[in-house]
């Protein structure tokens, strides 16, 4: 699985925001259900929702805040971006 690496910064801002706003727990819960949803993808990766937004494009919601997008081949997956679904909606069109 390939992550860009704006997610991977992404990622480390919302963990640094979890364990600022609310503890080290709610990080570590976060960590879990995201790699529960990862878990998935790589064993079923059309088990997820195209999105709207682009073809090809899967939507694996995280948390009612958090969204990940991702697109995969025959070869590889990747992780596109990661949202914070309360974010405006053109935030997206420009990352994906």
């Amino acid at each position: 699985m390939l992550f860009q690496k704006t997610v991977q910064k992404k990622l480390d801002k919302l963990f640094d925001y979890l364990i600022e706003k609310w503890s080290v727990d709610v990080k570590n819960e976060f960590i879990s259900k995201l790699d529960d949803c990862i878990d998935i993808i790589k064993h079923q990766p059309e088990a997820f929702p195209e999105s709207n937004k682009r073809k090809g494009l899967r939507r694996c919601v995280v948390t009612k805040q958090t969204t990940l997008y991702y697109r995969f081949n025959s070869k590889r997956i990747n992780v596109v971006t990661i949202v914070d679904t309360r974010q405006k909606p053109k935030m997206l069109n420009k990352e994906i």
